[in-house]
């Protein structure tokens, strides 16, 4: 009955209508950049192909209890996670207490978008580039406060990031959340913050911080004028990006139909639109690209914990 049953599901997947709605987990909490572009996606996707989707928002643990759930769930095309790029940064920042591991118990859909981080300065901060705030910073060692949104994020590992690769000690101060650490930026009670782009734009726009450089390998055209900052630190590069992701052993026929119409719906007008908006670019890729991209993460992202010796809150 167990075969029949998988047999069943992999045909239906095949004609494209899944047995029952796709379970979208989202291990954030809804109205958050990742809950907000699982609909998005999923919406597109609905109207290409007719299938039912259910957006799960599973928030906790900086994201680990919603993988794990698709990490235990079935392999039959039915679960997928619609994750950040804090999934790379936790695999070792919780290695010692995360129950699976992203590289064998997941299987890559595809990369979805990825948005550049911001290196944002309070006006009064008497530096107009990413030279003269580490030539600041050298002068006064300690003295300048680096506000992060959240302890082990992708932003608080870029400010550390900048702290070794700049040769400069700024003092890491961590806010709960985006939205008090970009109070915190606004009102003068830390230095610098690297923000994400969507917020960026805004602020940047209404001149309430100032814009240093984006952390993306090449400039982004959604910040003209602002240099990709390992232009002046070599080797500080990192983004948030999106992905999907299947249980580990979901069939290659699943996984292959799966990535081929999420493609398909970064394509279409809406979603290319709210991304040139929000300052984010729409990526999609390879399972296989997808999963070389999660293992330089990872690798990345676990040399700057060590050195900084950042331990899980």
């Amino acid at each position: 009955m167990a075969g029949l049953f998988f047999a069943y599901a992999l045909q239906a997947h095949a004609q494209g209508t899944p047995a029952k709605p796709v379970r979208v987990v989202v291990p954030f909490g809804p109205g958050g950049g990742a809950s907000v572009q699982a609909r998005l996606i999923t919406d597109a996707m609905r109207e290409d192909g007719g299938r039912g989707f259910v957006i799960d928002n599973r928030p906790g643990a900086g994201g680990l209890i919603g993988a794990q759930i698709v990490a235990d769930a079935a392999h039959d095309g039915t679960t997928v996670l619609f994750t950040t790029s804090t999934l790379a940064v936790n695999t070792t920042l919780f290695a010692g207490t995360m129950r699976f591991d992203p590289r064998r118990d997941l299987t890559p859909v595809s990369l979805i978008s990825a948005g550049p981080l911001v290196l944002c300065v309070h006006p009064s901060v008497p530096a107009q580039s990413v030279k003269e705030l580490i030539a600041l910073a050298r002068r006064h060692p300690g003295k300048l406060a680096a506000g992060i949104n959240e302890y082990g994020s992708t932003g608080h590992l870029a400010a550390e990031m900048l702290n070794q690769l700049a040769g400069i000690n700024t003092t890491i101060v961590p806010y709960k959340g985006g939205g008090p650490a970009l109070m915190g930026l606004l009102t003068g009670d830390v230095a610098l913050l690297f923000v994400v782009a969507p917020v960026a734009m805004s602020q940047l726009k209404a001149r309430r911080i100032r814009g240093l450089a984006v952390t993306t390998p090449q400039r982004s055209v959604a910040f003209p004028g602002l240099p990709a900052i390992k232009e002046i630190v070599p080797g500080l590069e990192t983004d948030v990006w999106y992905a999907v992701f299947f249980p580990r052993a979901t069939p290659d026929p699943i996984v292959t139909r799966f990535n081929a119409e999420m493609l398909t719906a970064l394509g279409s007008e809406a979603v290319k639109g709210f991304y040139k908006r929000e300052g984010l670019d729409p990526v999609g890729s390879t399972p296989e690209a997808l999963r070389a991209h999660l293992a330089t993460e990872i690798a990345k992202y676990s040399k700057v914990i060590r050195q900084a010796n950042i331990k899980a809150q």
